[in-house]
């Protein structure tokens, strides 16, 4: 088959996995980004520790993409994480698999696996358009804004990648959405996602506590209980144990005008357990010695109990034990998009076909975040991500082949 001009609007992880494909396939493929240099968002999720993927039973792990699991199923069993994994290892980055279960390059970084890929990609044939800011169709052709002024150009076929509208500065800014609504495409209201949410605290906690880890704790919402460590924030509580409950709080937020992540700051003592040591503290020894000797909490720990815990639920062991296994952090709402990791909301799915295009734009995909869906931290959004990526390619291909 003569090679078709594929265009591919958005350099991140959708966009440049769905560009190895079809230049592997023996297209032409273009890919344009707004911003200087490609996969932005990719390379600031690396700088704490790429999470790529998640180790879990991948029935589970294809179950976490909450109502969009079922949609995206049939991606994801094309390429599971084990397929990332192994996809990273053929461009030189090895991974393993952290206590939690999430996976991360051996090198802990971005950088490497970006600059491998990117190379990959080049001497596919794979042509790379930095500073080209789409700015909507003219006829069938597309149209951007450059540094020379405005361009022009035809493709056989178009994937649109342009994220979420989290981290705007990074070049997902949700602008495409005017572009695409006007277009009759169905798009939901974008929401933070694997975010931070904002707590009222005394000046006093917010002060002395700012910045401190809460470790060795276990969280629970309407998303389930989970182990782990978390933040304390000047404004509230973020970090990844708080990201995993993140859309059970805030659509309870949206639903009920009130949300609360309830914390066991022992998980490693029964509630039977702590009453007991906790009563045979003497009544005269402050309160930092009992809960110190009584229950092992200090630091923080201690002081979120004098934060939120009433005078008489401290002075009660039966009470002051009950809080220690279970105390409700009440969050207000949810920290901006603009700080968020991920974006809920995008493209409906009732918009695409079962190949990823846009039923309203024949030859017109789309792929990756800009898609009605939200995951529980970095890892699974990088693999749906990849996923999508790949097969609005498979789909591309089979459109210009006349098998969609």
């Amino acid at each position: 088959m003569k090679a078709k001009q594929i265009a591919i609007i958005g350099g991140g992880p959708a966009g440049l996995m769905a560009a190895e494909m079809l230049s592997a396939s023996g297209h032409a493929v273009t890919v344009y980004d707004g911003m200087p240099t490609f996969g932005r968002k990719f390379l600031l999720a690396g700088k704490s520790g790429l999470n790529i993927t998640h180790s879990e039973d991948y029935p589970q792990f294809a179950a976490r993409f909450g109502a969009a699991s079922d949609r995206l199923r049939a991606a994801l069993d094309a390429f599971t994480p084990a397929d990332v994994r192994a996809w990273a290892a053929g461009l030189g980055t090895e991974t393993f698999t952290g206590t939690s279960g999430r996976v991360f390059p051996t090198a802990m970084k971005a950088s490497p696996l970006l600059r491998a890929w990117l190379k990959r990609l080049e001497a596919q044939g794979v042509t790379l358009m930095p500073r080209h800011r789409w700015t909507g169709f003219s006829g069938t052709d597309l149209t951007f804004e450059t540094q020379n002024g405005p361009k022009t150009i035809q493709s056989d076929a178009t994937l649109i990648a342009l994220g979420g509208a989290s981290w705007p500065r990074l070049g997902a800014d949700g602008s495409w959405i005017p572009l695409l609504r006007d277009k009759g495409v169905d798009i939901t209201g974008f929401q933070p996602a694997n975010c931070g949410f904002d707590v009222d605290w005394s000046d006093i906690f917010q002060e002395r506590f700012a910045g401190a880890p809460l470790k060795s704790v276990t969280t629970t919402s309407d998303a389930g209980t989970f182990p782990g460590e978390f933040v304390i924030s000047r404004h509230g509580i973020e970090g990844s144990l708080v990201y995993a409950h993140s859309a059970a709080l805030r659509d309870s937020l949206a639903r009920q005008g009130h949300a609360a992540l309830t914390v066991d700051l022992a998980p490693g003592r029964s509630l039977e357990r702590l009453e007991k040591d906790l009563a045979r503290q003497s009544e005269k020894a402050s309160l930092a010695n009992r809960l110190r000797k009584g229950a092992g909490l200090e630091g923080v720990k201690a002081a979120l109990l004098r934060e939120l815990a009433s005078p008489s639920t401290l002075n009660d062991p039966a009470l002051l034990a009950s809080r220690i296994k279970a105390i409700p952090i009440p969050v207000i709402r949810p920290r901006p998009i603009a700080e968020a990791i991920s974006s809920a909301g995008g493209i409906s799915f009732d918009a695409l076909d079962q190949n990823y295009m846009l039923k309203s734009l024949a030859g017109v995909f789309a792929a990756g975040e800009m898609l009605d869906w939200e995951a529980p931290t970095g890892g699974y959004l990088l693999t749906a991500c990849f996923a999508t990526g790949r097969a609005a390619a498979g789909g591309i291909n089979d459109w210009l082949l006349g098998r969609a």
